[in-house]
């Protein structure tokens, strides 16, 4: 009875670890680069992509390890101000997605690049307002857009992509302008480093970075 109890209590707290912010492992996809793609930049600078596509943990520490980007910040995008906060995007009723704020240098990385992680190894974007046991438009596939040639890009690649056949079901990224970026509150930033031990991060994070470093090791970095 002690050993089935024992048992019982461990699943149930396996359980509330895996709902506060999980998703499916993202499996490694082959995909082919963009066909249209803005060309590396002759010097460095600094440019800004907002990319949604679940649990922003994975998504933030994925692009933590590419090569050329300075910062990954959690945060949430598609709402107001006024409701900017973990728990009450957390509802689904505030039109935020848990999102992404990347900053990288457009001399050592390309915005299509970005996007070839962000589609192959980062999220699954066949599905629809989920990702994984995850459900809520706040966990959508999205792709936020700072101008008018992040938009062709992403569009151009997304239609490249289906046409391809490269994932089984199309593509559901919403590709939308950019409005805002309210950043997340400070136990959000970072999580994967500051928890590295905890389950969730173990079974659906590290797996990630796993397979960034394995598919793409040309745009893999160490931190």
């Amino acid at each position: 009875m002690f050993k089935l109890s024992a048992i019982l209590v461990i699943l149930l707290i396996t359980t509330m670890f895996l709902n506060a912010c999980s998703m499916a492992n993202a499996s490694v996809v082959a995909i082919p680069d963009p066909k249209l793609d803005a060309p590396l930049a002759t010097t460095k600078g600094e440019q800004k992509a907002v990319l949604a596509g679940g649990c922003f943990w994975g998504i933030e520490a994925v692009f933590d390890h590419v090569k050329g980007v300075s910062k990954a910040e959690s945060g949430y995008s598609g709402g107001s101000a006024d409701n900017a906060q973990y728990y009450t995007v957390s509802s689904g009723a505030t039109g935020h997605a848990e999102s992404v704020r990347i900053t990288y240098d457009p001399s050592q990385i390309t915005y299509g690049q970005l996007l070839k992680v962000f589609f192959s190894v980062a999220h699954d974007p066949t599905e629809l307002n989920r990702q994984g046991p995850d459900v809520g438009t706040q966990y959508r596939s999205a792709i936020f857009y700072a101008n008018e040639e992040q938009k062709r890009i992403a569009e151009s690649y997304i239609e490249q992509l289906d046409q391809a056949k490269v994932f089984e079901d199309k593509i559901v990224t919403q590709v939308v302008p950019l409005k805002a970026f309210y950043e997340a509150e400070a136990y959000h930033q970072n999580y994967l480093v500051n928890h590295p031990n905890q389950p969730y991060i173990v079974t659906h994070d590290m797996p990630k970075l796993a397979n960034l470093r394995k598919s793409l090791p040309e745009l893999y970095k160490k931190k």
